[in-house]
């Protein structure tokens, strides 16, 4: 019997496709643009906007006897077990291969934006403590931990990672982002592309684009930024990510930006992302986003109308589940309202990338292998070093931290004897289990109330939640006070809980109009400063608070954002010295509530100046953060004349001056004194953290080349200028050490999608 081309695997991907598309029906090609959400509430409080509202009616035998393209969170969906799960995949897997007539099983997806969001899962760290460790290589093996642990239980394609920046602080989502800086989103974002794509789970990246920029911070909000902000802040961590990580799908977001919405507009999904950027993977919707374009967008009348839309675009895959790439789309392919081509053209695409997963092959096996253990005990030891790494000491004045180790200590506050406290909205505790309020959480999660107790075991530490984090209650005021003049120290743990949709004070749909403290948590913490007790503030949130009115009556601060099943014990050794903190700000911490709202990335009519009585200047500059030990650094790098298409190596040597070993981040900023558009007055282009004993140095050095340099000028045209720059070292971006003064001489130059992106960086021995 002679074997189908399609299912040869010594053929090319793209000839087995042609093969298979050229035997397939239309309804049969059409199953593979959509996918299935099995299990899904349709009413109720849902994990997706809207999603009482946007689920599609099917009849699931009928429906898979034309194939299937992809799977929706079969573990994420509700609480199972990983082993009955993986078991209950494989079978919905070998029902939709038998129940075609080629065989083809779908690809199942999951999120995956801080572990794997299933049952029993590790929960790492949010993506904005990501960014505080500054430690991209960390941040990879953190992603081939979780792919591991997606293709054990039989998933394919992972719903992560977001790359959008920090535009506005209010926004609900900036837990789920690395930061406010495009350098600092695209290295660390591309290396958890590369983890995750080293275990075979592709690697989706979202939200393209625009999304964080909504106006008013306010979800799937109208984006108004301008050509350049888009070009030169919103776009370079996605290019990077697909360049340096090679992530092989792209999440449509839901905003509009100038009146085009990003799930219809060709511009992003064709021209730029495929034609000018090369890219070949599938592009797939945010959840319910073809829909959107009908019930929200409005810039369809019908859901077929979304559908031509959408896939005339260049968007591939309709998710979470049928709706408008269903029957809608069928039969105006039938009628003649939609070319077929349109069908073949994303068919392709996702037959395409099934081949390279092997899932055309005729030995495929939906069977998992070995032993599932989504809570490893290395997967909890990476939790904790990146936790621990994460921790950002925003101040320490008087060296009350570490605490000593026989301190009578009172623990105020409603996160710190909560678990949920450390997790972001996409953990599944947060995510899913609150549905389920009778399930275990399904991973150990102590508190830093447990954690500090551990820590401290000749400690008198005593507890009182004082509040809620969002109720306006303060009957717990009394005792708060009371624990607190009983101590030497107060550790007040403060900060949000995360939900979805309002139904938090961080997250998804939870956006804030302001960045005060969560409900009465700064009136308690006003209560427990007036008592004269040194005040440790600990925040556990999944944004930056405005810390202005307690600047210089804080005994010390520490900033955590999230940090995961094992953040507990990471701040609690912080606290107690057996952590040496290293955290770095991924976002700038406000004076004052209304945050302007603002990021450092500004030009410098955007800075303090004598033309507006508001001053923007935050309390703590992004890339801040202090330590127990203290680190020296000399550098003799001055400066060159170099060429439009040149390079300068630019170095450091930073020394370990303290009595303890730390870590240091070296941070390389670009100055741009005269430029032919207004250009930020600083800006991140190279970083290195170095860890150093006592008394030891090492010599950082930055290999900075011009396109590094390179903005999007008044032509659309990304250009390199001639001209003085100004290469800064910094340990923040208001703490500049060592400068370097270049000279750019030639033509200006136009740069294409091949441009350097990355400044390379080395440690070595001090020179």
């Amino acid at each position: 019997m002679t074997t189908a081309p399609w299912r040869d695997p010594a053929l090319p991907a793209a000839t087995r496709v042609d093969d298979l598309l050229s035997r397939m029906t239309l309804a049969e090609k059409t199953a593979q643009l959509y996918g299935v959400w099995v299990g899904a509430e349709t009413d109720g409080d849902g994990v997706a906007p809207l999603q009482s509202q946007m689920t599609a009616d099917y009849e699931w035998d009928e429906l898979i006897t034309q194939g299937l393209g992809q799977l929706t969170r079969p573990f994420g969906t509700a609480p199972v077990d990983p082993a009955l799960g993986a078991q209950a995949l494989a079978r919905a897997q070998r029902r939709i291969a038998a129940a075609g007539r080629f065989g083809i099983p779908a690809l199942a997806h999951e999120e995956c934006l801080a572990g794997f969001t299933a049952w029993q899962a590790t929960a790492y760290p949010v993506p904005l403590a990501w960014g505080a460790s500054f430690d991209p290589a960390l941040v990879e093996e953190m992603a081939r931990h979780i792919g591991r642990d997606l293709r054990s239980v039989g998933v394919h394609q992972g719903l992560a990672p977001v790359l959008d920046v920090v535009r506005d602080p209010r926004w609900g989502r900036v837990e789920e982002t690395i930061g406010e800086d495009p350098y600092l989103v695209g290295t660390v974002g591309a290396a958890y592309v590369r983890g995750l794509e080293s275990t075979g789970i592709v690697a989706t990246l979202k939200h393209f684009a625009g999304y964080a920029s909504s106006a008013g911070a306010r979800n799937h909000a109208p984006v108004r930024a301008g050509v350049r902000e888009l070009a030169d802040v919103t776009l370079p961590p996605f290019e990077m990510a697909l360049r340096e990580g090679g992530a092989r799908s792209v999440m449509a977001a839901y905003n509009e930006t100038d009146g085009v919405p990003a799930s219809a507009d060709p511009g992003l999904l064709t021209e730029l992302l495929r034609e000018s950027w090369g890219f070949t993977g599938t592009v797939v919707a945010d959840y319910f986003g073809v829909g959107f374009l009908q019930s929200q967008h409005r810039v369809a009348g019908t859901e077929a109308e979304a559908a031509h839309a959408a896939l005339a675009a260049g968007l591939d895959v309709e998710l979470p589940t049928l709706k408008c790439y269903g029957r809608p789309l069928l039969e105006a392919v039938r009628a003649g309202e939609v070319p077929e081509e349109l069908i073949d053209r994303a068919a392709r695409r996702v037959l395409v990338q099934k081949c390279e997963l092997g899932l055309l092959d005729e030995d495929w096996s939906p069977e998992p292998t070995g032993r599932i253990d989504l809570d490893s005990t290395a997967n909890r030891a990476l939790a904790r070093r990146l936790a621990e790494e994460s921790v950002v000491l925003l101040d320490n004045p008087d060296g009350v931290l570490p605490l000593s180790p026989d301190l009578r200590i009172a623990v105020v506050g409603p996160r710190a004897a909560d678990a949920l406290a450390m997790l972001g909205c996409y953990s599944f505790p947060s995510h899913v289990l609150t549905h389920h309020p009778d399930v275990p959480m399904g991973v150990e999660i102590p508190t830093v109330l447990e954690a500090l107790r551990t820590e401290l075991p000749d400690a008198k530490v005593t507890f009182a939640a004082g509040c809620d984090t969002s109720d306006p209650d303060r009957s717990g005021f009394e005792e708060a006070v009371a624990r607190t003049a009983e101590a030497d120290v107060c550790v007040a743990v403060l900060g949000d809980r995360a939900g979805l949709f309002g139904r938090g004070t961080s997250g998804e749909g939870c956006d804030v109009t302001d960045l005060r403290l969560p409900g009465v948590q700064g009136e308690l913490l006003d209560t427990l400063v007036a008592t004269g007790v040194p005040v440790v503030l600990v925040l556990l949130t999944g944004r930056p608070y405005a810390l202005g009115r307690w600047n210089g009556r804080l005994a010390a601060a520490v900033q955590a954002f999230f940090p995961g099943e094992e953040g507990g014990p990471a701040v609690a050794g912080v606290l107690s010295g057996r952590v040496n903190p290293s955290g770095r700000l991924p976002v700038s911490v406000p004076q004052v509530p209304g945050g302007q709202p603002w990021t450092y990335l500004q030009p410098p009519l955007g800075l303090a100046g004598e033309v507006s009585n508001l001053d923007p200047t935050p309390l703590y500059p992004f890339g801040h953060g202090r330590a127990y030990t203290t680190f020296a650094w000399e550098s003799q790098s001055t400066g060159a004349e170099i060429g439009t298409d040149g390079s300068y190596d630019m170095a450091v040597t930073v020394r370990n001056t303290g009595e303890r070993a730390g870590a240091e981040v070296v941070q390389l900023y670009l100055h741009d004194p005269v430029a032919s558009v207004t250009r930020p007055d600083m800006r991140l282009i190279g970083y290195r953290r170095v860890e150093l004993a006592p008394g030891e140095a090492a010599r950082v050095s930055f290999r900075f080349h011009t396109d590094l340099s390179a903005f999007t000028d008044r032509s659309r045209r990304r250009v390199v200028e001639p001209g003085i720059l100004e290469l800064r070292l910094a340990a923040s971006s208001a703490d500049v050490r060592h400068t370097a003064r270049l000279e750019l001489t030639g033509p200006v130059r136009v740069l294409g999608p091949d441009r350097v992106l990355r400044c390379e960086t080395e440690v070595s021995g001090p020179a």
